[in-house]
Formats: C-alpha cells, structure tokens, sequence
C-alpha cells in the first residue's frame, strides 16, 4: 500500500508542479496581449479577488472553454478558447473569469492533485490485488472462512468504484463553490448563470 501511495504521489506531484506549462502547451496557448479585451477583464476580475496578477493565454480553437492553471495563487495562468470569447459577452465573460479565479483562491487544483493522489493510489492497489489474485491465488489460512476472498474482490471491484466516486463527487463540490466565488468577485451572479461554466 506503502508503495502504491508513494507511486501515486510522484505522478500527481509532477503533474500539480508542472501542471501550467504541461496544459498550455498541450493547447498551444498564446500570451495575450495586454491590450486586449480578455486581459483587461482578467486584470479587473482579479483586482476584485485580492489575487496576485495571473499570466493570461489565448487559445486558438473554437471550441468554447476557460480554465486555471497553476500550482498557487502566485504561478497561476487563466486561459480562454477563441471560441468562448466570441460566444460570450463582456459581462458573461468576465463571470467566468470570476468562476476561473475563485478555482485559484480556493486552491482547487492543489486540491484535485491530493484526491487524484489518493485515488489514483486505491486503483494501484486494486491492480496489485488483481494481479496477485491472478498468480498467487486465493490459497492461504486466511482464505479458508472466505475472508480473503471478498476482501480481494472487494479491492478490484468495489475499491476503484469507490475511489471514481469520491473523485467526482469533490470535483462537483469544488465547481459549485467556484461558482459561488465566481459570482461574488464579478459582482454579477445573473452574468455568470447565463453561460454554462466551462471548468
């Protein structure tokens, strides 16, 4: 369990540290100009929220979406798609934007790195348990009563759906309060209700 867990927190600790530069270029994102509209609306929306200044990034698609990035409120990084600044007007856009920094000061992405760690270290183990199932059997004076064998199948089977749970259910918890935060930095909740959140 020792080394699953260890495993599990290397992997997410990587990906939390590195997590804007990994995303950003995954997207191929552009810094914005600080003459432009998404910037300037980024800027005003986190003079609001007491937040250090995020680096702003354009994404070439059309696909409509904003995220955060970043391991803390002061390596942070907003981005918004082509697509959802034509989508959106200026006050709807600003309600996201509003929505993405509320993820920043509530520190959700630090927050998902140590669920994903968990998670992530349930289904190792799950897997580790499969795999000794199937070399090593369920043979042993612990199988006798059958207590090995539903402790086994209850780590591949009922460990990871648990763990899935779990996982969506913070992340639905964490999106609401980002909207409640979202609303209360725009200063607009009307704003922000009419797009769908897109993180």
């Amino acid at each position: 369990m020792a080394i699953a867990l260890i495993l599990a927190a290397i992997m997410n600790f990587g990906s939390y540290w590195f997590s804007d530069k990994i995303v950003l270029s995954m997207y191929r994102a552009q810094e914005a100009s600080p003459n432009s509209e998404l910037y300037q609306i980024v800027k005003q929306q986190t003079e609001k929220s007491g937040l250090p200044m995020p680096q702003v990034y354009t994404i070439p698609t059309d696909m409509p979406n904003a995220f955060a990035t970043g391991r803390n409120p002061r390596h942070a990084a907003v981005a918004a798609t082509d697509g959802i600044m034509r989508l959106l007007s200026r006050d709807e856009l600003a309600g996201v934007i509003g929505h993405e920094l509320a993820h920043i000061k509530y520190r959700d992405i630090l927050i998902s790195s140590i669920v994903a760690t968990i998670a992530g270290a349930i289904m190792m183990i799950a897997n580790m348990a499969q795999w000794a199932a199937l070399f090593g059997g369920f043979g042993g004076d612990d199988d006798e009563d059958g207590g090995g064998i539903i402790g086994m199948l209850f780590l591949i089977i009922v460990a990871p759906i648990a763990a899935m749970i779990i996982q969506f259910a913070i992340s639905r918890s964490r999106e609401y309060a980002a909207d409640r935060g979202g609303a209360e930095i725009c200063g607009d909740p009307i704003a922000l209700a009419k797009c769908a959140s897109p993180a």
